[in-house]
């Protein structure tokens, strides 16, 4: 487990950034935090370090968005979802199966789809521009 403290948004777009250049395909990326904690900007960081130049914003009401590249990234948003059962639904071992990176927000409302090989980012607000950021399940040097 690695924390780092991030003092803008920028500062967690580029820790997302780092994340993703480091991961291998298939991967997920399991993230926690409260509303306007900076998932998205995270996420947003993720796409840059996989070399995706597209217009990241959370799905909530869309529930999956997919930026395709060289590299995809499919962000997910799980808050309007009460159970994994919904998440299974809608498709979500057909997208594990096609070797993107997967980033899912709101994670806690579907723990029982993964299976605790996933890396967990946990976003706490420490002030109104101030982060804790905990990584657990990789290493980022």
């Amino acid at each position: 487990m690695t924390e780092f403290i991030s003092r803008s948004e920028r500062d967690t777009e580029d820790l997302g950034a780092k994340l993703a250049s480091s991961l291998p395909g298939g991967a997920v990326v399991a993230m926690y935090g409260d509303l306007g904690a900076g998932k998205t900007a995270f996420v947003r960081g993720m796409a840059r370090g996989l070399g995706l130049n597209c217009r990241v914003s959370s799905p909530t009401f869309t529930i999956v968005n997919e930026y395709l590249g060289e590299r995809e990234l499919i962000h997910f948003d799980m808050y309007r979802l009460s159970s994994a059962e919904e998440l299974f639904d809608i498709g979500w071992e057909d997208y594990l199966n096609r070797g993107a990176i997967c980033a899912v927000e709101w994670s806690e409302n579907v723990q029982d789809a993964f299976f605790g090989d996933e890396v967990k980012v946990t976003i706490e607000k420490l002030s109104d521009t101030d982060r804790k950021i905990t990584v657990e399940g990789a290493e980022l040097c």
